[in-house]
C-alpha cells in the first residue's frame, strides 16, 4: 500500500474551496480564481493580471500553466503563501506619512535596556542593545553611572547587577542602531554621573556616533513642533545639557501647567501607577496633552522581577514612549511586537485619527463612542503541525482569539478542545465581536493546550493590529514565546468585518 502524505489540516478544507470555484472541471481557470479572490479574499482590486501573476508563481505544472489554470497543488501552494497570510503584507514595508512630528508616532520603547535578566542581581549586556534594535526598538534607556578611571559604567543602580562600560553601549548603538530601521533612534539617558563623567560621556557621544548624532536644531518650517522621523539616521540624546536638542525631560505637573508652561521639545516621563491614575481621572486631557508632547512610561520601580505592564492602557491615551522590559516575554512584549509588526517593523506607526482630533475629545474610558461599532466575524477553521511538547505527548489544544483595545471593547473567547492532535486539529469555530474603536485594537490569536479543567499550557501565538487584518480565508503564522517563528505551525482561519 502507498504510505499517503501526512494530512494537511488545511487540505480538507482548501480542496472545498477549490471544487466550490473549479465548478467540477479538473484545473481552476484564472477567471475562477479572479472569481474566488474578489469574493472570498475580498481582494477587491485584483484583475485577470493579478490572477496570472499567481498561477506563474504558484503552479508548478507546465500544462497548467500554459492554459493560464491552476491544479489542487497550485492552490494549496498559493493559499499557504505569504499571499494569504491574515498579516496585510502591504504594511510589511512603511506605508505611512513620515512627515508628522515626532508627537504624532507611537515609538516602540524599552525600559533598562541593558537588563538580560532581573533588576536586581541580572546580567548587564551589550547583546541587549542588540536585541532590542532589532526588534525595531527606537528608544534606548541607559542608566549612567561614576566608573573607575573617569570611565562612566551602565547597570541598575543600588543593586548587584553586573555593569558595562558607557563607550562599549554607544559603540554597539553605533553598529546596530539603523540595522532593521532608518528611523530616529532616542538614547534615554538616566545620568546619575559627576560633572567630570558627564563630559567624558559627551566626548563618546559625539566621538562614536559622530554624524549621526543629532548636535544641533534641524531646520524645519514647522516652529513648536517636533521634527519628524523622517528625518532619518540620527540618534537624539534625552539628557547631558549641550547635546540635548529635542528631548528634555521636566517634571510633570498637571495638564494644565504643561498646556501653559512646557516647551515643544520637552518630554515627560512618569511610572506607570501615575499615568494610570491620570488615565483614569482625565483620559480626555492626557489625549490632548499627547497630541503636542511626548510622553514616556516606565514599568514601576517594584517589579524587581522586570515584569511588565500591559502597554495598550497607554496607547489608548496616544503616550508615544511607553517603555518595557524587551528581556520579558509573555502578553505585554506580544502586544508590543503586534504593534510595532505595522509600517514595515520600524519602530515607529502612526497614532489613529482619534487620537489626534483637535475638534472632538476622545475619552478612552467611554463605552459610548457615537460611532456604528465594527462588527468582527472571526471562523477559527483548523491548525496545522503544532508544536509538541517535550514529553513528546500529542497536544489537546484550543485557540483563545483576544482583542485589546479600550476597555469596553477588550475580550476573549475560546473555541473548544479537541483531544490529542497536534498535527490537524479542527475546531470551525465561530466568533463574533462588536468594536467600537477598531483602530486602536490588537488582535491575538494563541495556541493552548488543555491539562486540566481549568489549566492549560501556552503553545504558539499571534498578534497583529485591526488594520492589518486581512479579509478572507487566511493562515495565521505562529510565533514561540520568545516572538520567533514556529514555522510551519499554523491557524486557518476566516476572517470578515463590516
Amino acid at each position: 500500500m502507498k504510505k499517503s502524505k501526512a494530512p494537511s489540516s488545511r487540505r480538507a478544507e482548501i480542496q472545498q474551496l477549490y471544487q466550490c470555484y473549479a465548478s467540477g472541471k479538473t484545473t481552476l481557470p484564472a477567471c475562477a480564481l479572479l472569481r474566488f479572490l474578489h469574493k472570498e479574499q475580498m481582494e477587491l482590486t485584483a484583475n485577470e493580471e493579478t490572477a496570472e501573476s499567481l498561477i506563474d508563481r504558484y503552479e508548478i505544472e507546465e500544462t497548467a500553466r500554459e492554459n493560464r489554470c491552476m491544479t489542487f497543488e497550485g492552490f494549496l501552494r498559493y493559499m499557504e503563501s505569504k499571499d494569504c497570510c491574515v498579516f496585510d503584507q502591504a504594511h510589511t514595508s512603511v506605508y505611512q506619512d513620515m512627515d508628522q512630528p515626532l508627537t504624532s508616532y507611537f515609538i516602540s520603547s524599552s525600559h533598562n535596556t541593558y537588563l538580560m535578566g532581573d533588576q536586581l542581581v541580572g546580567k548587564s549586556h551589550l547583546d541587549a542593545y542588540v536585541c532590542a534594535l532589532r526588534k525595531g526598538c527606537r528608544c534606548l534607556e541607559i542608566d549612567c553611572w561614576d566608573g573607575p578611571d573617569m570611565e562612566p559604567v551602565v547597570y541598575h543602580g543600588y543593586t548587584l547587577t553586573t555593569k558595562i562600560l558607557f563607550k562599549d553601549v554607544i559603540t554597539t548603538v553605533e553598529q546596530h542602531a539603523f540595522e532593521v530601521s532608518a528611523y530616529p533612534v532616542i538614547l534615554s539617558l538616566e545620568n546619575h554621573c559627576s560633572q567630570e563623567q558627564q563630559e567624558v560621556m559627551a566626548q563618546y557621544l559625539i566621538s562614536i556616533l559622530g554624524d549621526k548624532l543629532l548636535k544641533t536644531p534641524l531646520d524645519h518650517p514647522t516652529t513648536g513642533d517636533l521634527p519628524s522621523p523622517n528625518k532619518k539616521k540620527v540618534v537624539v540624546a534625552e539628557a547631558l545639557s549641550d547635546l540635548v536638542v529635542y528631548t528634555t525631560s521636566v517634571k510633570f505637573i498637571t495638564f494644565s501647567h504643561s498646556k501653559d508652561n512646557q516647551n515643544y521639545y520637552e518630554n515627560t516621563s512618569m511610572a506607570e501607577k501615575k499615568a494610570r491614575k491620570l488615565v483614569k481621572a482625565s483620559g480626555p486631557d492626557f489625549v490632548q496633552h499627547n497630541q503636542k508632547f511626548l510622553t514616556r512610561i516606565y514599568p514601576a520601580g517594584s517589579r524587581t522581577s522586570s515584569s511588565n505592564y500591559n502597554p495598550q492602557e497607554f496607547w489608548n491615551v496616544g503616550s508615544q514612549l511607553v517603555a518595557l522590559n524587551f528581556q520579558s516575554l509573555g502578553l505585554p512584549m506580544d502586544l508590543n511586537d503586534g504593534r510595532f509588526r505595522d509600517n514595515g517593523g520600524c519602530g515607529y506607526v502612526l497614532k489613529p485619527a482619534v487620537l489626534m482630533s483637535s475638534q472632538r475629545s476622545f475619552d478612552p474610558g467611554c463605552s459610548q463612542h457615537n460611532v456604528k461599532p465594527t462588527h468582527l466575524l472571526l471562523k477559527v477553521i483548523s491548525g496545522s503541525n503544532l508544536p509538541v511538547p517535550r514529553s513528546g505527548k500529542a497536544l489537546d489544544p484550543f485557540v483563545r482569539v483576544e482583542i485589546h483595545g479600550i476597555a469596553s471593547d477588550s475580550r476573549r473567547k475560546n473555541t473548544h478542545t479537541v483531544k490529542n492532535n497536534s498535527l490537524s486539529p479542527h475546531w470551525d469555530s465561530h466568533m463574533n465581536f462588536n468594536i467600537s474603536v477598531p483602530e486602536l485594537c490588537l488582535i491575538r490569536f494563541c495556541v493552548r493546550d488543555q491539562t486540566g479543567l481549568l489549566s492549560s499550557d501556552f503553545v504558539g501565538q499571534y498578534m497583529l493590529p485591526f488594520s492589518s487584518l486581512k479579509k478572507g480565508y487566511r493562515w495565521v503564522p505562529l510565533r514561540s514565546r520568545d516572538g520567533c517563528s514556529l514555522d510551519p505551525a499554523s491557524l486557518f482561519v476566516f476572517v470578515w468585518y463590516s
